[in-house]
């Protein structure tokens, strides 16, 4: 397997394609807790997880070969970055991939002189928990407009 991390566009179609894949599998994973939402609840989860394009600055990708596997993305957070949407096809999990797309998210943040990274992830994706804290992550308070998820669960990462 040979791993490279390409920076593209927020709508370049193979992101596109990747984005609509994790909503799929997210959607799939929290529909449970969704259907416990209220809803209002259930639009304020759709609110804080929608993403502008024009809020992004740089999306990556991460390829095996010629082949899309994973998904990532910035965007601008006061001093710091706020890693968006990152994902790995199941199909390609356990590779090292999504580390590979963090790693590249840091050095991407370290280039523009971030402060930190931080980031929000669902209490049931615990294998991407193990990944952010392996890597030094730390668990911080919910932030801004995930307060209305309330399976929320936040990191931070100093650079």
């Amino acid at each position: 397997m040979s791993l490279t991390v390409a920076r593209v566009g927020w709508l370049d179609p193979r992101a596109v394609e990747q984005r609509a894949a994790m909503d799929e599998e997210t959607g799939a994973i929290y529909a449970g807790r969704q259907a416990d939402l209220d809803d209002v609840g259930r639009a304020a989860v759709r609110a804080a997880l929608t993403v502008s394009p024009n809020d992004i600055s740089h999306t990556l990708l991460v390829l095996d070969g010629e082949t899309v596997i994973g998904h990532a993305a910035l965007r601008p957070f006061e001093q710091s970055f706020e890693v968006k949407k990152v994902f790995v096809d199941s199909r390609h999990r356990g590779k090292g991939a999504a580390r590979r797309l963090m790693l590249e998210l840091e050095a991407v943040a370290r280039e523009a002189n971030a402060h930190s990274l931080i980031l929000q992830t669902g209490n049931l994706q615990t294998p991407a928990m193990a990944l952010y804290e392996s890597l030094g992550y730390e668990r911080i308070d919910v932030f801004g407009v995930y307060a209305a998820i309330p399976f929320s669960v936040c990191y931070e990462k100093n650079l």
